[in-house]
């Protein structure tokens, strides 16, 4: 499971996050680096937990992270399709008609089928440079990431009326 301390980190970036999305009660002005800097911040404490926790040799390592970093560059194209989702949920969260809700759930539906092609291209590519264990490990490294972010984010969205 993922460590309290970095959960309670990722809970933290979520919230400022989600802070700068303007849902009606929770409307802010907030400069727009804001957000990328916390999505940096995010992603720099993402490299390290998955570091502290994949256990790789130095041999290892030299052929996993540039591997890893074009799979989180993929990956941050689909957060940041996530995110301008989330925006839009929040920009017709008073005024949902059956039209918008229709495309928030096909777009997301889309987000997420394309979170699974994304892992699915890059499986053979991890397979070529860590042995199946830490294959594996990754995989449920990033299925933890995953799901805390994404029960983060149920936690925090409202549902429209």
């Amino acid at each position: 499971m993922i460590a309290k301390s970095k959960r309670t980190l990722l809970t933290a970036g979520l919230a400022v996050l989600l802070a700068l999305v303007p849902f009606p009660a929770v409307a802010q002005d907030q400069p727009s680096d804001n957000m990328q800097i916390v999505l940096e911040k995010l992603r720099a404490d993402k490299k390290l937990f998955v570091a502290q926790n994949m256990g790789l040799m130095e041999s290892e390592a030299r052929a996993f992270w540039p591997v890893y970093r074009t799979y989180q560059k993929s990956l941050n194209h689909l957060a940041e399709r996530q995110l301008k989702l989330i925006q839009s949920y929040a920009r017709h969260y008073q005024t949902m008609s059956n039209g918008v809700a229709k495309k928030l759930v096909d777009d997301y539906l889309a987000v997420q089928g394309d979170r699974q092609k994304l892992r699915q291209v890059y499986l053979p590519q991890f397979r070529k440079v860590l042995p199946e264990i830490k294959v594996a490990r990754f995989y449920q490294l990033e299925n933890k990431i995953h799901a805390a972010v994404s029960y983060d984010l149920a936690a925090q969205i409202p549902l429209f009326k």
